[in-house]
């Protein structure tokens, strides 16, 4: 045997052979270290498919709040109180007092209207697929008559 390893299979101490030089298509180009050089960013860059919508939710619901909403008024689909702590962009169940901002006492129902003075509607970013995704198309007519049915599968399956 020539070689120290039992088994001649391809691997990374290939590369002192004369047969992986023949197998790499006798490249004899050395390799580059290091990392590979990153991608030109200052190209055109693609256009963004999905929009991202910033609203506010009901956190009930999950209806889309209107822009010039009363925050001391309800939801307008569930009718749950706007201006709770459930409602809050300071709401954090894992915090003292439920809450990220120093409160001096806690507030027991926080799905219920309160008179919190640091409060600060919740506004989430989502993504609007409704802008790019095409309308669905029927791909085929109903059948009006159990008759037209049994004539589209015939048809479907000729006898």
């Amino acid at each position: 045997m020539d070689s120290d390893r039992k088994y001649r299979q391809p691997g990374y101490m290939d590369s002192d052979r004369s047969d992986f030089r023949e197998r790499r298509g006798g490249d004899e180009r050395p390799r580059t270290p290091g990392p590979k050089p990153p991608l030109d960013i200052t190209g055109p860059r693609l256009p963004r498919l999905v929009q991202a919508v910033t609203a506010a939710r009901c956190f009930n619901c999950s209806t889309q709040l209107p822009n010039g909403i009363d925050w001391n008024g309800n939801c307008p689909k569930c009718n749950t109180a706007l201006h709770c702590c459930k409602q809050c962009s300071h709401f954090e169940p894992s915090t003292r007092f439920q809450c990220l901002k120093p409160i001096p006492v806690r507030i027991p129902l926080k799905d219920k209207a309160n008179e919190c003075t640091l409060f600060s509607h919740r506004v989430t970013v989502a993504r609007d697929g409704s802008a790019s995704a095409p309308p669905p198309s029927p791909v085929m007519d109903p059948p009006t008559s159990p008759d037209a049915a049994r004539n589209a599968f015939d048809k479907l399956f000729k006898k």
